[in-house]
């Protein structure tokens, strides 16, 4: 009889958490964008971050903010905020669902990237689940359509960057704090961003200041939960999960912004789900 890896089954039901954070910061930006700018809603989400950390950690913040790896630390941090200011200024331009159907090439880079520069494993499984779930995102993608413009390739950038930073979070493993990477990326972030925000502020409505808060929350809960996934399993095999932000953004932009899906959509979608939920039965029971 098997027995579930414990370790593993929280990894990837942080992970699932995590995207599902991730889609509400991306609603909330697709919603407040129009009244700010990307860059404010951007600033929102690393200021925001900043804030809550410093004020959880705020006994400890010398110990949070030493770091054993500084340098990666600061590259990670600057790979995570151009993915977030890319997708964000895709968001403005194609539809929730059709950006994160293109952002989702990350997953396949983040398990490629592992195998190739961590030495993680990528045996038949892995490589199965990245594949169909791979097809059921150009299902929803279908090249050739209308997600194909320009502004399609800002979310593939995201991917390359997210990825990347990924890697390096995975990289950084058990070998450092939670809060100290999360404090790296909201200061970064925020610092660099308050430099540039007096070109770009507007002002604020009360509407628009309740979106960029739940912007800076769900955005450092989701962070959290990301980080203290990766320090628990390898990239490899959280990737597949990253998918399920395309199922989210699928239900988002119906519930939300009336964008209906078709039959296609939906059965890549659905794709997308068989494929994860295949890896987290595999994954998780010893063989």
């Amino acid at each position: 009889m098997t027995q579930p890896n414990t370790s593993q089954s929280r990894a990837i039901l942080l992970t699932v958490a995590a995207i599902l954070c991730f889609g509400l910061m991306d609603v909330a930006v697709k919603a407040v964008s129009p009244m700010t700018g990307t860059l404010p809603a951007l600033w929102a989400r690393y200021a925001g971050q900043m804030v809550i950390v410093v004020i959880l950690v705020a006994p400890r913040l010398t110990r949070v903010a030493r770091s054993q790896y500084p340098k990666l630390q600061i590259a990670r941090s600057v790979l995570l905020m151009l993915a977030t200011f890319f997708f964000f200024l895709a968001l403005g331009q194609i539809g929730l669902a059709e950006a994160t159907a293109v952002m989702s090439m990350n997953p396949l880079l983040i398990t490629l990237g592992g195998a190739l520069f961590l030495g993680e494993a990528l045996g038949p499984r892995r490589i199965i689940a990245i594949l169909v779930a791979l097809v059921g995102a150009l299902i929803v993608i279908r090249p050739g359509s209308e997600v194909f413009q320009p502004a399609s390739l800002l979310p593939l950038i995201a991917a390359f960057c997210f990825a990347s930073y990924t890697l390096i979070t995975r990289r950084l493993g058990p070998d450092e704090d939670v809060w100290t990477s999360l404090f790296y990326t909201g200061l970064v972030g925020s610092v660099i961003l308050t430099c540039i925000m007096p070109l770009h502020w507007q002002p604020l409505t009360g509407q628009s200041i309740a979106l960029m808060c739940v912007i800076g929350a769900v955005g450092t809960a989701g962070q959290l939960m990301l980080i203290r996934a990766l320090s628990m399993a390898e990239a490899g095999l959280l990737a597949p999960f990253n998918y399920t932000g395309l199922v989210f953004a699928v239900l988002w932009g119906l519930v939300l912004f009336g964008e209906r899906p078709d039959v296609l959509t939906l059965i890549g979608a659905l794709v997308i789900a068989g494929a994860g939920i295949y890896v987290w039965h595999r994954e998780t029971r010893a063989t």
